[in-house]
């Protein structure tokens, strides 16, 4: 009997349930944390907004909306904020909360807690700088009473509101934190529409409808009651997982089977209709390889600002999207600031456009002698591999030898953090809808992240400063597009490309929408049985 409870115990809930109750995506790169003040990546972040919920968020718009927050106001000349909090709202339950309910009101000091944990020095969130430059410590996190808490800026920041909607300020409870401790990562508690169930580290991650959830509008009698996360590394396999209906929904593509699903124009091929469809939306992410500022002093060649003009004028974007992803993305011959963006203006910011002749002649101009020079270092991920091929193979015709570099996706981003990688391949996508959310990746006084590169100058951090506090629109675009110009003159990294997401879902599968970050909300999904039709 022992043993037939192990075994009936470890069988995957997946076999024990309704299908149509059962919404499954994958994630190639696994989930490193539950917990928000830790969600610095795309994998972590999907789940977080599963489990939790911020003051704000986004619509499909990107239009800032209430959450936990009904209403808000900006006084001070736009260093205060305060946000009127709705009285509903229950955390799920939990053995954390020692009462007979297991759960309680999600209150103004949950707020307060939940964003102050963002600047302990002890948690080393990497979430810190959001506001680590912004307040002057916990105490500019007010609470007035239960429903009305106060933010209070040094200085006024333009985006504040947008950077209240990212996962790092997701609304957790002080209980939770001393009860689990650190296997709060591993056992999260929040406000969301969905609860933790179960996770099988580096396997897959198990979700259940929370019946406390405060926003139940238009729940549908097929939605889901769970969310199964798989962590398939191999696209390939999730592709064909996808196919046999294993699978609900998969994002992203690569060279292994992007000509098994999509057309030369990246459209979604007729034999595959029947099955599955393919989602493919403005995604605000830009690619690029970033060039570390400080160890580059070390190598003589990317020292030179010409030599790294060269390696961009190198490449040929549009020969890379067409042969790599099927035009899939678009080329990036602006700046790092994406299209997309209200303050992208490709007309004032001129990037870089293929030019070999142009590059020979900048490498000249630059006095690196390219046949004596030590091999550039592409780091990277297996899932990038053949992006970082086409760009060293790109490269060679200019003379330029260069290796890469094979690194597991976390240690790569360990690397990028503690300034260990010279060159690596990368890709910034946008925390809230501005462009800010871009330039402060460049800013001098912001560790890493977001300051990848390490990339410093004064007129450049000059032109930040002001435009943080330019609460007129035009002005503050015309400072974007400034500090943009600069990025693509220093050439502190390789332009890519802009990406468009790109989305595979089942045909079972109704209700999705897409928003320019990306990001899967999981309300109004629902899902059909067709054996029954």
């Amino acid at each position: 009997m022992l043993l037939l409870l192990v075994v009936w115990s470890c069988k995957d809930e997946n076999d024990l349930l309704d299908q149509t109750k059962v919404f499954k995506y994958n994630q190639p790169n696994v989930v490193t944390s539950l917990d928000p003040a830790f969600a610095k990546s795309q994998n972590n972040m999907w789940v977080m907004n599963h489990v939790f919920n911020t003051l704000i968020s986004l619509n499909d718009s990107l239009e800032v909306i209430p959450s936990l927050a009904k209403s808000w106001s900006i006084t001070n000349e736009g260093k205060t904020y305060t946000f009127h909090l709705r009285d509903d709202v229950y955390f799920q339950k939990d053995s954390c909360f020692q009462n007979s309910q297991q759960t309680r009101k999600m209150v103004a000091a949950d707020v307060a807690y939940s964003l102050g944990r963002l600047i302990d020095k002890e948690l080393n969130s990497p979430g810190s700088w959001l506001f680590s430059d912004k307040v002057s410590g916990p105490e500019a996190f007010k609470v007035i009473d239960d429903t009305t808490f106060v933010l209070e800026l040094s200085q006024p920041f333009i985006p504040t509101l947008g950077i209240l909607t990212m996962q790092y300020c997701s609304i957790v409870p002080k209980e939770a934190i001393t009860y689990y401790g650190d296997g709060f990562r591993s056992h999260p508690v929040g406000t969301g529409p969905f609860g933790f169930k179960r996770w099988i580290e580096n396997q897959s991650l198990f979700l259940e409808r929370n019946p406390l959830y405060f926003d139940t509008i238009n729940k549908l009698s097929d939605s889901p009651d769970y969310i199964k996360t798989s962590f398939i590394p191999d696209k390939q396999i999730a592709a064909l997982e996808l196919m046999n209906g294993k699978l609900d929904l998969i994002s992203g593509i690569e060279s292994s089977f992007v000509n098994e699903f999509l057309d030369a124009d990246g459209q979604l091929k007729a034999d595959k209709k029947d099955k599955i469809s393919f989602i493919r939306t403005p995604y605000l992410n830009t690619e690029y390889i970033g060039i570390n500022q400080t160890l580059a002093q070390e190598h003589p060649a990317l020292r030179m600002k010409a030599f790294r003009q060269a390696l961009n004028f190198a490449l040929d974007r549009e020969l890379m999207l067409s042969s790599l992803r099927n035009n899939v993305g678009l080329p990036a011959n602006s700046g790092f600031v994406p299209r997309g963006l209200p303050s992208f203006n490709d007309q004032k910011v001129k990037g870089y456009r293929f030019d070999l002749k142009l590059a020979k002649e900048l490498i000249e101009e630059s006095g690196v002698d390219v046949r004596n020079m030590t091999p550039l270092v592409i780091n990277t991920n297996a899932e990038y591999l053949d992006l970082a091929t086409f760009v060293a193979k790109q490269w060679e015709a200019i003379g330029v030898k260069t290796k890469i570099e094979l690194l597991d996706t976390g240690i790569l981003r360990e690397g990028m953090r503690n300034s260990k990688l010279q060159m690596f391949r990368a890709s910034w996508i946008a925390d809230y809808p501005d462009a800010e959310s871009y330039l402060t990746v460049f800013y001098s006084k912001n560790p890493a992240p977001p300051n990848y590169t390490r990339f410093s100058n004064r007129v450049y951090d000059r032109l930040y400063e002001q435009a943080i506090r330019e609460p007129d629109v035009e002005k503050r675009y015309e400072l974007y597009q400034a500090m943009d110009k600069i990025i693509v003159d220093e050439a502190p990294v390789i332009f890519l490309f802009y990406d468009e997401s790109s989305v595979f879902i089942s045909n079972q599968l109704k209700g999705y929408t897409n928003n320019g970050l990306n990001m899967l909300n999981v309300n109004g999904l629902y899902k059909i049985d067709k054996s029954k039709n």
